[in-house]
């Protein structure tokens, strides 16, 4: 069986950025639980990440990627790209099916499999299943209302999730100002 889980999205305005998950991880055709937190603090919550795929993965990577910002602890960025590098050359990793939003205060930083670390310019990021109709309800949200960033994750996800089935209403926000 296929597992599907999860819509993630980030959004920064002014000075703060707020990220923000679903709770519904989906084995099959079943819903196998509704209320999982995909939103995880790192660097005693300097760093929060979120994540999307397979639940196993998205752990084993979030634990390599906590170890590389120790090893880099002021350069997120520097962190992502040596956890790309790994993810892409080790055998094992280049196995692993998820996807990860990381923020910090200054940056977003989308990082997949294929060994991508990708910076949006917009300060929009969004992952999952319904990661595109989050990524479209809050780019809407962000220019045409003066919403705060938590708000509008919250708003986008839970428009996501009246259109995604494998998104749900049970909504958790993080926010770093």
């Amino acid at each position: 069986m296929k597992s599907h889980s999860t819509t993630i999205l980030s959004v920064r305005r002014g000075g703060t950025v707020a990220i923000g998950g679903d709770g519904q991880a989906t084995l099959g055709t079943t819903i196998a639980k509704s209320d999982v937190r995909k939103i995880r603090k790192l660097l005693d919550g300097q760093v929060l990440t979120g994540f999307a795929g397979s639940t196993a993965d998205a752990f084993a990577l979030m634990e390599r990627f906590e170890g590389r910002l120790k090893d880099f602890p002021n350069n997120i960025t520097r962190a992502a790209i040596e956890l790309a590098k790994e993810w892409r050359t080790d055998r094992a990793l280049r196995k692993l099916e998820a996807m990860m939003i990381v923020v910090s205060k200054s940056e977003t930083l989308l990082l997949t499999g294929n060994g991508d670390v990708i910076q949006p310019t917009d300060g929009i990021a969004a992952i999952g299943s319904g990661g595109s109709y989050a990524l479209a309800a809050a780019k809407a949200l962000l220019a045409h209302t003066e919403l705060p960033p938590d708000k509008i994750v919250y708003e986008a996800l839970r428009i996501a999730s009246e259109i995604d089935i494998y998104t749900n209403s049970n909504i958790v926000v993080e926010e770093l100002s």
